[in-house]
């Protein structure tokens, strides 16, 4: 009995802290659009750009190209995220062949996704 009771108070303050984060998300998005000024100058509403009068207009359109490089790039950043801690425990007791060849494996998936990235020309600078 004395668990079941245990597991409704933990409901009901999890509860609790979703209802007092959803109040206080709700207060403070409310606030800022009370406080906020509804009709901005002429100045305020200019674009800003490092204290320099801005050139040309403000939808510039971008290479996908760019994209595909801001990808690859993330991509292989991650690898390294999940490379440095195996590469640091790699060599001490407990890790085993298993681990080994799960890294191999890794590895291989992103060498076959580079090798496309290659294959398909997205590394080609134009």
């Amino acid at each position: 009995m004395g668990k079941g009771r245990r597991l409704s108070l933990e409901s009901i303050v999890i509860a609790l802290f979703i209802v007092i984060g959803a109040a206080f998300t709700v207060l403070t998005l409310s606030a800022s659009w009370l406080l906020s000024p509804k009709a901005p100058s002429p100045e305020k509403i200019t674009m800003y750009e490092c204290g320099v009068e801005p050139v040309g207009g403000p939808w510039v359109r971008f290479r996908a190209g760019y994209y595909v490089y801001a990808l690859l790039y993330v991509i292989f950043d991650i690898e390294v995220v999940f490379l440095y801690p195996w590469a640091v425990t790699f060599g001490r007791p407990g890790i085993g062949w298993f681990v080994f060849i799960e890294m191999i494996i890794f590895i291989a998936i992103l060498a076959g996704g580079l090798a496309y990235a290659w294959k398909e020309g997205a590394l080609r600078w134009r």
